[in-house]
């Protein structure tokens, strides 16, 4: 009798570790399915902080900044001024990053980026500051001090449109990084214009 009582109590025992077992798995795999959809719904969710504001001037700075770039390309062949070649080289290795700074955040919104050369397209002059295929093959031909004049008036109308641009997304966009980048580009620019018109004596 008292062997029965054991062996029935030996079972309940076991009976009762199954079954708390059996809880303590049920526990975590619920658990883990919870973390595991709240991570999916993470990944899944685009970036909602933004608006068409901070789309547009990100797709119109894209195209912008690479006009800039290829005139900054154009300098070390035609201009012996060794500031403008400073200015050149600080042009192009600030805006080139910037290009990709901007591609990135409009695949995080999920948004397309243009290519570099959109800005050639029928649309481009229409931005402020872009110059016209007819004013950039214009200073393609001129060299020495006459391209340094060119080059230098048409930069600071083409920094003054991005300054332009920079500040409606600052009144009108939501997002914290495209501000940020509009923010540094009217900075940078603004001395950039500063020296050039330095340099062409019109301050």
């Amino acid at each position: 009798m008292f062997i029965t009582r054991t062996r029935l109590l030996i079972a309940a025992v076991a009976a009762i570790t199954l079954t708390v077992a059996g809880c303590g798995d049920d526990s975590t795999t619920a658990t883990e399915t919870t973390t595991s959809a709240a991570a999916a719904t993470t990944t899944a969710s685009t970036r909602t902080d933004f608006n068409e504001a901070d789309v547009t001037f990100l797709q119109m700075m894209y195209p912008h900044h690479a006009q800039a770039v290829d005139m900054a390309k154009m300098v070390p062949g035609r201009s012996q001024n060794p500031q403008l070649l400073a200015l050149a080289a600080a042009v192009e290795a600030a805006q080139a990053p910037e290009m990709q700074q901007i591609t990135t955040l409009l695949e995080s919104f999920g948004k397309p980026a243009p290519s570099a050369g959109e800005h050639g397209g029928h649309g481009g002059h229409e931005m402020p500051g872009m110059m016209t295929p007819e004013q950039m093959t214009a200073l393609e031909n001129a060299t020495g001090p006459e391209f340094d004049r060119q080059w230098m008036q048409m930069m600071i109308e083409h920094h003054t449109g991005a300054i332009d641009m920079a500040n409606t997304v600052l009144a009108d966009g939501v997002n914290p990084d495209t501000k940020a980048l509009a923010t540094s580009i009217v900075a940078a620019q603004q001395a950039e214009i500063d020296q050039m018109k330095q340099m062409l004596g019109q301050s």
